[in-house]
């Protein structure tokens, strides 16, 4: 696991009364704790970025997750402007924003230079964003041997050009490669973990996993096989959803699979988007216990 030196000293900073310049001085990993998700189609969430961070803030959201882009979008950052008033707006309510950026591992010259655009973003204000991470989740590229390599060359160059800033990825858990034996045979868990700070599986059931039982099941056997792979230090943050998609029970299902996990130290439902009021409450246990 990378050394989390942002965290490190924005915690220190902290601590003697300060904030770290260019922080959202929330003072925590920003992988840790609530979060939620805007990715590129989400583009009415920017007509009035502060507007949705005073959304964002009433729901008690420590991280976003913000998409600047994917392989297959036409700039290297989608709508720069209205990302830099979001994240401006973010920081000045306590709120941590995460960079995510999606490669497809089709063309290794463009994925470096998106995923450099996230380091080198900046806001009206000033600001950087205070994690990056890549969503390991494109299976275009049907070489897996080839996929698995440029995955790691990538992996290797952000976690050297990051610098202090907190590295994650976002990958399927090894449980969905249990079902799919196809999808990425031997996923290298062992060398993306020295690359990255935390790990953010996505744990999604939302209309493929119906009820209690089913959801309950997935999630804690992905996180329980995640753990295995990773090793006991290395936090993970628990994606879930698609919200819209889950009932009353597979929400409680998802809830109580990271609570009774114990070792996850972050939680979300994708995305912002998809989130109704009851969704948002069904989240109030993992809070009140962290």
């Amino acid at each position: 696991m990378r050394v989390a030196v942002a965290a490190v000293v924005a915690f220190l900073v902290v601590a003697a009364g300060g904030a770290a310049a260019g922080s959202s001085a929330a003072g925590s990993p920003p992988f840790a704790g609530l979060g939620t998700w805007i990715d590129v189609y989400d583009g009415a969430l920017l007509v009035d970025p502060v507007r949705t961070a005073d959304r964002i803030a009433a729901r008690g959201v420590r991280t976003v997750y913000v998409e600047t882009a994917n392989d297959r979008s036409a700039t290297d950052v989608v709508n720069p402007a209205g990302l830099g008033l979001l994240l401006d707006a973010l920081h000045a309510r306590g709120i941590q924003a995460v960079a995510w950026y999606l490669p497809g591992f089709v063309q290794p010259a463009l994925d470096l230079r998106r995923t450099r655009a996230m380091l080198a973003f900046r806001s009206p204000g000033g600001a950087a964003f205070d994690g990056v991470a890549l969503d390991v989740e494109s299976l275009r590229l049907k070489r897996v041997g080839l996929r698995t390599q440029r995955l790691l060359a990538l992996a290797r160059t952000l976690a050297v050009e990051a610098g202090d800033v907190p590295v994650a990825a976002i990958p399927y858990p090894p449980r969905a490669f249990e079902r799919h034996a196809r999808w990425w045979p031997n996923f290298p868990w062992a060398e993306l973990t020295p690359l990255v700070d935390a790990f953010i599986p996505m744990t999604y059931t939302g209309g493929g996993f119906r009820g209690y039982e089913a959801t309950y099941g997935y999630v804690a056997r992905s996180l329980k096989l995640l753990r295995a792979a990773v090793g006991p230090d290395v936090p993970i943050h628990a994606a879930g959803g698609v919200a819209n998609r889950m009932d009353a029970d597979e929400l409680k299902a998802y809830v109580d699979a990271v609570g009774d996990d114990g070792t996850v130290s972050g939680w979300s439902l994708y995305d912002f988007a998809t989130t109704g009021a009851k969704a948002w409450s069904s989240l109030a246990p993992l809070g009140a216990t962290r």
